[in-house]
């Protein structure tokens, strides 16, 4: 079943791969040429489309960027960098790169024709963000090949028409001849968010050897996100395999999940990598807006479920600057009622830019 899942993907990333092949140039080589790194650039986008249905998480779309280490952020968001600072547990500014990203997030119900409220399904809901994140990692004095990752982020955004969830979702289905949603006037009031996430990833070891030049290895990590948008206690864990893996932690994660922020740390030993990658994601949901309804005022709203998982299945190839990838998710039922679990899609791309 697996090897079904990431067969047209792996196919797809590959040919992707080739094309870009000729262009690119080791960053390392760059370095060296007195170029100057600009960040990295990431794009990732979930639709349930790559799974075939069009229900309840709907879409997810993030762009994000991520600085060279060392530098600092944007002088007048300083003390929102402070802050980051006094929550990081193992903060060093050597080892330390900034992010901004920005995002939407789109949920319906199942039925698209429905006009009135439907009270057994999920509301309507969007969500419209900007973030600005603190990524640090620390070595072991003893075994360098020891690491630990730790990510904070504050995201601050609106729930309701303002996020233009309606707008986004119509414009995407009416290019592909699919048929609208009709029932957004049934959608959350408007309500500003705000949600603070923290990460830590372990890496005990360096990949492990198997055969010939295949390498597996696994990356734990736990999480917490605290606000009025989502409150939510996490773990989980990554397994990968494949040939000259990263030294990084772990692969490309859900843009809402138990690994909602960036991998960070070394490329791969060589020029290229590629590897197939299984997740395993499990969390306590203290509130989830989009389930439980606007905080401040009345709305429509569900029973959620207390406990939610997500298990993932993808592929990635890594060529010098560039990482493409696609996973494959299935999110258990996150309400009472709810005749089905959740599947979607995410693709993924980020680049190291440099000047």
């Amino acid at each position: 079943m697996i090897a079904r899942m990431l067969w047209k993907p792996l196919t797809a990333l590959v040919f992707a791969a080739v094309i870009a092949a000729p262009h690119a140039v080791p960053g390392q080589e760059l370095a060296r040429d007195g170029k100057t790194e600009l960040g990295t650039f990431s794009v990732k986008h979930e639709n349930d489309l790559f799974a075939g249905t069009d229900r309840h998480y709907t879409s997810g779309l993030r762009l994000s960027w991520l600085s060279p280490e060392g530098d600092d952020v944007w002088a007048p968001l300083g003390i929102v960098q402070e802050f980051l600072q006094s929550i990081a547990q193992d903060y060093d500014r050597d080892r330390t790169r900034f992010g901004w990203a920005g995002g939407q997030d789109i949920y319906t119900p199942k039925d698209r024709f429905r006009t009135d409220l439907i009270t057994d399904d999920r509301p309507y809901a969007g969500w419209l963000y900007g973030a600005l994140s603190l990524h640090t990692i620390t070595e072991d004095d003893d075994d360098p090949a020891k690491k630990v990752s730790e990510s904070v982020e504050l995201a601050l955004g609106v729930v309701g028409p303002e996020a233009l969830g309606e707008e986004a979702q119509d414009s995407i289905h009416k290019l592909r001849l699919i048929e609208v949603f009709h029932g957004w006037d049934n959608e959350l009031k408007t309500e500003p968010g705000i949600m603070l996430s923290y990460e830590r990833k372990w890496r005990h070891r360096d990949p492990v050897p198997h055969l010939d030049n295949l390498e597996a290895d696994f990356i734990p990590r736990i999480g917490a996100t605290l606000g009025n948008v989502r409150s939510q206690l996490g773990l989980g864990a990554a397994v990968r395999f494949g040939y000259n893996l990263p030294r990084d932690f772990g692969p490309p994660g859900l843009i809402h999940g138990s690994q909602p922020l960036s991998s960070l740390d070394s490329r791969p030993l060589g020029s290229f990598s590629i590897y197939a990658f299984l997740t395993a994601d499990g969390r306590f949901v203290g509130h989830n807006i989009f389930l439980d309804g606007n905080t401040f005022r009345d709305s429509h709203s569900v029973d959620k479920k207390r406990w939610v998982a997500d298990l993932t299945a993808g592929v990635a190839i890594v060529y010098d600057r560039f990482t493409i990838a696609y996973t494959n998710a299935y999110r258990t039922k996150e309400f009472d009622g709810q005749n089905r679990a959740s599947r979607f899609g995410s693709v993924s791309a980020s680049f190291e830019a440099f000047f």
